[in-house]
C-alpha cells in the first residue's frame, strides 16, 4: 500500500544548495533559482528546474552562438524553436525534419538506447503533423580493436533496425565512423524527415488559457529519469552503477501513436501539441505553456499528477515528471474535442487522460493526492534559463605537411586497398542490410553504400526529396572554422549530386565539456564556420541538437559536428547516382585539384599521422563550392551524367573506385595528364569542391566547352573501361588491380569484424 503521506512529505521538503549541486545545479545558478523564485525549492521544483536548466535542455552554453545560424531562406516555413524546421517543398506540401542525438544512452546500453533515439526523432516530426518517410543515423565508433566496439556496434545497429523496421518507416542514409576517440563515448546521432500539408502543421505554440490538457500514449514508468541530466554530464569509467535507466521503447506503440495523432490532427481538435522528449511530462508542460498566449506571452498550466496513467505504483510527482518514458505525447485540445479524441485513442488501446487545464496565472502548479507539490512561474523555466558566455581560446592552426618528404609508395593498388578497406572507407553494408530501406515504397536509392544521397519519392508524384548526413571529424579537429564550412559545403555538394536543389539543413553538434576554453574554442570555431557557408549557399539551419559534455574522464570525443541535408528533385527522371557508368564512359573531374594531403585520410592510414602532425584540412572558397555544384546539378538536370559521386576521403581514386563498384565496370587512371602534382597527392588528395562524373565518352569536347562558360574547372582524369579490361582499376604506368579483390578487401572488412563477437 502506498504510503502517500510520506511521499508529499518527501516532495515538499525545502531542498538546500548541496541538494541543488547533486541535480547539477551550480551555485550560481541556485542563486539566481532562489532569486526568482523568491524561496527555495521544493524536491519536485528544484528536480523540474535541474532539466529545464540543463545543458541538454536549456543550451545554455552554445545558443548565444547557435544565434549566428542563418535560419530563413525562401523555402523555409519555420526554423528553429519547434520539434521540427519546416520547408516549403511546393504543390502545397512540407518537409519537415530534425537530427538529434541518443549518445549517453546508447553507450550504457546500446540496443534501447538506439532504438529510443529513433523513436524519439520520429516524434518530433510526426508531431508536427507529418507522416515520417525516412529515417538517417550517424554514428560514431571506438577504434575496433578496443574490447566494447563490437559489441556496442551490435546494439546500436539492432536498436536502429528493431524499431525503424517495426514502425515502418524506411532508413535510407547514415555515416559510420571508428575512431579511438571515441572509445569512451560512442555518438548516435538519429534524423527523421517526415512529409504534411502546409496547412495542416501543428506547433506546441499556441494554447490558450482554460483548455484540457491531454496525455496520450503508453503510461509512465521509472525509465529514464534525469536523462536529461546525463545528457549534460560526462562520463567516468566504472560509474555504471550510478548512473540512470535507460528508456525502453516499444516500436509497435509508436506505430499505433503515429496514426492516431495523425488521425486527431485531420479533425481540428488540437490547439498545440509536443512529444515527451528529454524531461518527459516538464519539458513539454513548460514549452507549451511558455509558448502560449494569443501573442506567445505564455501561460500557465495545472496539473493533477494522480490523472497521469502510471504502470508502477507509488511513483511520486518527482518520478512522474522527470520520467522519460517512451510513445508519450502531450497535447492541449479544445474543450469540445475530449470525447472525440479519446475515441480515436481508445480505438489504438492507447491511453488518453485529462490531467490538468491550462490557466493565465503564468504559473505551473502540481498537485498530487490533493496536496500542491510544484507552484512555480513558467517563465524563468524557459527564457531565463543561464546564458552563458564561456571563455573560449582560439584553437592552434597547425603547419602545413612538408609534401617534400612526403615518400611516394611503391605499389599505388596496395594503398588503393588499404584505403578502401579501412573501418572508414569499407563497405557499411553488413550495418545497412540490417535495416529495411525500402518500407513504404518511396525509397528510390539509399546513400548507404557510399553514395552522395539518398532520394526518397514524394509519394503518388514524380518529385522525391534528396537526404544527406555528413561529418569529417578529422577536419574539424584540425581546423574547426574550415571544417565547420566543409561539412555544410558537402552537404550542398552531396545533394546536388543527385540532382536535387539543396534546401536547408539540421545539425547536431557533439563537443566535449564547454566549460573548458579548449573545448569552447572548437564550438566556437565550427559554429562561425558552419554559418558562414550556410550564409554563402543560401543554405539555412532549421532545426538541430547540441550535445556537449562528451567525454570519459576528462577525455573528450573528437569534435563533432554532423549536418542533415535535404534538398528537392522536381523530376525523378532527372538524377543520377553512383551506379550508371557505362563501358567507354570519361571520367571528369569538376573541381581544381591542388593535391592537398593534410589531415586526410592518406595521411591517416598511409603515413600514420594523425593529430597535429597530419596538417590541416583543405580550404573552402565557398563561391567555388557552389558554383561547382550547382554545375553538376544542371548537367543531372539535362540528363548528361551517367553517374556521379563527390570527391571526399580518399580523392578521386576511391571516388573512382566506389562508382566502378556500384556501377561493376572497371577504371582507367592516367596521373600523367597532370604535371603539376605528384601522383600521390593527385590521386588521395581531398581538395574541397569537387564531383567526378562518368559521362558519355564521345561527347567530352561539348563538356569542356560547358565547363569554360560556367566558369568551373573539368580535367578529364580517365575512363571506364571496356572489354577485357572492364574488371580492372588500372592506375596509368603505376599498376592495376582486380575489381573483384577490391569488392572483397571493401565488403569483407566489416562482416569478418564483426563474426569476431564473443
Amino acid at each position: 500500500m502506498t504510503d502517500t503521506s510520506a511521499i508529499i512529505t518527501a516532495m515538499q521538503a525545502e531542498q538546500d544548495e548541496t541538494s541543488a549541486s547533486e541535480h547539477g545545479i551550480n551555485a550560481e545558478e541556485w542563486d539566481r533559482l532562489i532569486s526568482r523564485l523568491g524561496r527555495k525549492p521544493n524536491l519536485v521544483e528544484l528536480g523540474i528546474y535541474s532539466v529545464m536548466w540543463s545543458e541538454h535542455c536549456s543550451y545554455k552554453s552554445s545558443r548565444r552562438h547557435l544565434s549566428k545560424f542563418p535560419t530563413k531562406n525562401k523555402h523555409v516555413i519555420q526554423g528553429p524553436g519547434e520539434n521540427a524546421g519546416v520547408i516549403d517543398i511546393g504543390d502545397g506540401q512540407a518537409a519537415i525534419f530534425k537530427m538529434e542525438s541518443h549518445n549517453h544512452p546508447s553507450y550504457i546500453e546500446p540496443y534501447q538506447g538506439a532504438a529510443t533515439g529513433v523513436g524519439g526523432i520520429l516524434r518530433d516530426v510526426f508531431t508536427m503533423g507529418a507522416r515520417p518517410i525516412a529515417l538517417v543515423n550517424a554514428l560514431r565508433f571506438g577504434d575496433p580493436s578496443h574490447p566494447k566496439t563490437r559489441s556496442l556496434v551490435a546494439g546500436v545497429v539492432a536498436g536502429i533496425g528493431g524499431y525503424g523496421n517495426c514502425v515502418g518507416v524506411p532508413t535510407v542514409a547514415g555515416e559510420t565512423e571508428f575512431h579511438s576517440g571515441y572509445n569512451g563515448n560512442i555518438l548516435v546521432n538519429a534524423m527523421a524527415v517526415g512529409l504534411a500539408d502546409q496547412d495542416k502543421i501543428f506547433y506546441a505554440r499556441g494554447a490558450t488559457p482554460g483548455n484540457p490538457i491531454f496525455y496520450v500514449g503508453s503510461k509512465t514508468g521509472r525509465d529514464g529519469i534525469h536523462g536529461a541530466t546525463m545528457a549534460s554530464a560526462e562520463f567516468s569509467e566504472g560509474d555504471e552503477d550510478n548512473r540512470p535507466t535507460v528508456q525502453v521503447g516499444d516500436p509497435f506503440t509508436e506505430k499505433l501513436l503515429i496514426e492516431a495523432c495523425l488521425e486527431l490532427m485531420a479533425t481540428d481538435a488540437i490547439q498545440a501539441i509536443q512529444d515527451m522528449g528529454a524531461a518527459g511530462l516538464t519539458s513539454s508542460s513548460v514549452e507549451m505553456a511558455d509558448s502560449g498566449g494569443e501573442n506567445g506571452e505564455g501561460i500557465g498550466v495545472e496539473m493533477d499528477l494522480d490523472k497521469v496513467p502510471q504502470r508502477e505504483t507509488g511513483m511520486s510527482a518527482y518520478e512522474i515528471m522527470l520520467s522519460e518514458s517512451q510513445e508519450r505525447m502531450l497535447m492541449v485540445l479544445y474543450s469540445d474535442k475530449i470525447e472525440l479524441a479519446k475515441q480515436i485513442f481508445e480505438k489504438y488501446d492507447l491511453d488518453a487522460e485529462v490531467i490538468g487545464m491550462t490557466t493565465d496565472s503564468g504559473r505551473m502548479v502540481l498537485k498530487q493526492f490533493g496536496e500542491t507539490v510544484c507552484d512555480i512561474p513558467v517563465a524563468p523555466l524557459a527564457e531565463d534559463a543561464p546564458n552563458y558566455d564561456r571563455p573560449w581560446v582560439e584553437p592552434k592552426k597547425r603547419a602545413p605537411l612538408d609534401m617534400e618528404s612526403i615518400p611516394e609508395p611503391e605499389d599505388y593498388g596496395e594503398v588503393l586497398l588499404k584505403l578502401m578497406s579501412c573501418p572508414d572507407m569499407a563497405s557499411k553494408r553488413w550495418i545497412w542490410e540490417q535495416y529495411d530501406r525500402h518500407v513504404m515504397g518511396d525509397t528510390i536509392d539509399s546513400s548507404q553504400s557510399q553514395g552522395n544521397a539518398a532520394i526518397v519519392r514524394i509519394h503518388g508524384t514524380n518529385k522525391a526529396l534528396a537526404i544527406t548526413s555528413d561529418c569529417t571529424p578529422r577536419y574539424v579537429a584540425a581546423d574547426p572554422y574550415e571544417g565547420g564550412k566543409q561539412i555544410v559545403a558537402e552537404a550542398y555538394r552531396n545533394l546536388s549530386a543527385v540532382g536535387a536543389k539543396p534546401i536547408a539543413i539540421t545539425d547536431n553538434l557533439n563537443f566535449g565539456n564547454p566549460e573548458k576554453p579548449e573545448t569552447m574554442g572548437y564550438i566556437v570555431k565550427a559554429i562561425e564556420g558552419m554559418a558562414e557557408a550556410c550564409g554563402t549557399l543560401d543554405f539555412p539551419v532549421v532545426s538541430g541538437n547540441v550535445s556537449l559534455y562528451n567525454e570519459t574522464d576528462g577525455i573528450a570525443i573528437p569534435p563533432t559536428p554532423v549536418v542533415g541535408g535535404v534538398g528537392l528533385i522536381e523530376d525523378l527522371d532527372k538524377v543520377a547516382t553512383l551506379k550508371g557508368a557505362q563501358p567507354g564512359d570519361a571520367l571528369i573531374l569538376i573541381g581544381e585539384t591542388k593535391g592537398h594531403l593534410g589531415a586526410s585520410l592518406y595521411a591517416r592510414e598511409i603515413l600514420g599521422l594523425d593529430g597535429d602532425d597530419a596538417g590541416p584540412p583543405p580550404p573552402v572558397d565557398l563561391e567555388t563550392e557552389k558554383k561547382n555544384a550547382d554545375f553538376v546539378r544542371e548537367l543531372v538536370e539535362r540528363g548528361l551524367v551517367n553517374a556521379v559521386h563527390d570527391v571526399s576521403d580518399g580523392g578521386i581514386a576511391c571516388a573512382a573506385t566506389e562508382i566502378a563498384l556500384a556501377s561493376g565496370t572497371g577504371v582507367i587512371f592516367d596521373p600523367s595528364v597532370n604535371d603539376k602534382l605528384n601522383t600521390t597527392a593527385w590521386l588521395f588528395g581531398e581538395d574541397s569542391g569537387r564531383t567526378l562524373l562518368a559521362v558519355a565518352g564521345d561527347k567530352t569536347a561539348e563538356y569542356v566547352v560547358m565547363a569554360s562558360e560556367a566558369g568551373v574547372d573539368l580535367e578529364i582524369v580517365g575512363q571506364c573501361n571496356k572489354a577485357a579490361a572492364k574488371d580492372l582499376i588500372i592506375l596509368g604506368t603505376y599498376g592495376s588491380l582486380r575489381l573483384s579483390d577490391l569488392r572483397s578487401a571493401h565488403e569483407d572488412w566489416l562482416p569478418t569484424y564483426m563474426s569476431k563477437m564473443d
